[in-house]
């Protein structure tokens, strides 16, 4: 673009479909679009598409000033490309770069003549760290999910086909949908430590660090996640580690009548949320047949 553009970026952590809701989303618009404390956005309309408006309302939140910031598509490539013309006629353009868990967004936009260069690169990045903290901040946030099932089969047979306890390759079976070499080392017992792993392409060992906290025969066991396995070493601190530590797994057998009703609820960074409903439905699946062919 010509000198009379100035450009911005950030590398977000998140993928890219996360990314773009919260870019065009008038209702997570209102929570990042704002340079610093002392402003905020109240209201936002879009209409994403070519020919399309959008408008932003800018304020300061003690009321002293304000204004809309809106304008027209005239470029919309879902995923990687969005440019539009400003109501004074200046163009932006911004690209979505997306790889693996990021995404690399660049916004050139055309400048005005009333504020020096600097002055506009650093408020246009502003409102765009902004983004990339919301962002973050939502994407690794926890959610609960919750999940049943039920089972032709006595508590007992359930209880112990899940956790293995009779044959350890039943455990491995029913949670070979998370990972197909997905086992176990350690102890049910309540107040131990337990590791859930797998191995990677090179048949290092990698998983979860967790410990049980609570559990009855045929009942309940819960489980909390303390920290991560990476071959011989145990992480237990760190940013990746926060995103895991503290999260309860819980798995509660509730029998009537010859048949049991396995309900499970789990903790989970939010960007992990449509994996884990996928999973662990067919996972519960394989488990009831292991349970009912045994029965």
């Amino acid at each position: 673009m010509s000198n009379n553009f100035i450009s911005i970026e950030a590398e977000v952590q998140a993928d890219i479909k996360f990314v773009w809701e919260c870019w065009n989303n008038p209702e997570h618009i209102t929570k990042w679009n704002f340079a610093s404390d002392d402003w905020h956005c109240p209201s936002a309309e879009n209409n994403l598409k070519v020919g399309g408006s959008f408008k932003s309302r800018m304020e300061a939140k003690d009321g002293s000033f304000g204004f809309d910031f809106g304008g027209i598509y005239d470029e919309v490539d879902e995923y990687k490309l969005i440019s539009y013309t400003m109501g004074d006629g200046r163009r932006v353009r911004t690209t979505f770069e997306s790889s693996i868990g990021k995404v690399k967004i660049i916004s050139e936009f055309e400048a005005e003549q009333s504020n020096s260069l600097e002055m506009q690169q650093m408020g246009w990045q502003a409102i765009l760290n902004n983004f990339k903290h919301y962002v973050e901040s939502e994407y690794f946030k926890k959610t609960t999910l919750y999940f049943r099932i039920e089972i032709i089969a006595d508590s007992a047979v359930v209880y112990r086909t899940m956790l293995g306890l009779d044959d350890k390759s039943t455990y491995n079976k029913w949670t070979d949908v998370f990972d197909p070499s997905s086992n176990f080392e350690g102890s049910w017992e309540s107040g131990t430590k337990m590791y859930f792993i797998g191995q990677d392409q090179d048949g290092n060992k990698h998983g979860m660090i967790s410990e049980i906290i609570e559990h009855t025969a045929n009942e309940k066991v819960t489980i909390k996640h303390i920290g991560l396995v990476n071959g011989n070493i145990e992480i237990t601190e760190g940013e990746e580690v926060e995103k895991w530590k503290g999260c309860l797994e819980s798995y509660k057998f509730t029998e009537n009548d010859g048949k049991t009703l396995v309900s499970v609820s789990l903790d989970t960074p939010r960007n992990y949320k449509e994996y884990f409903e996928k999973s662990w439905a067919a996972a519960l699946d394989k488990l009831k047949a292991l349970c009912e062919e045994n029965n």
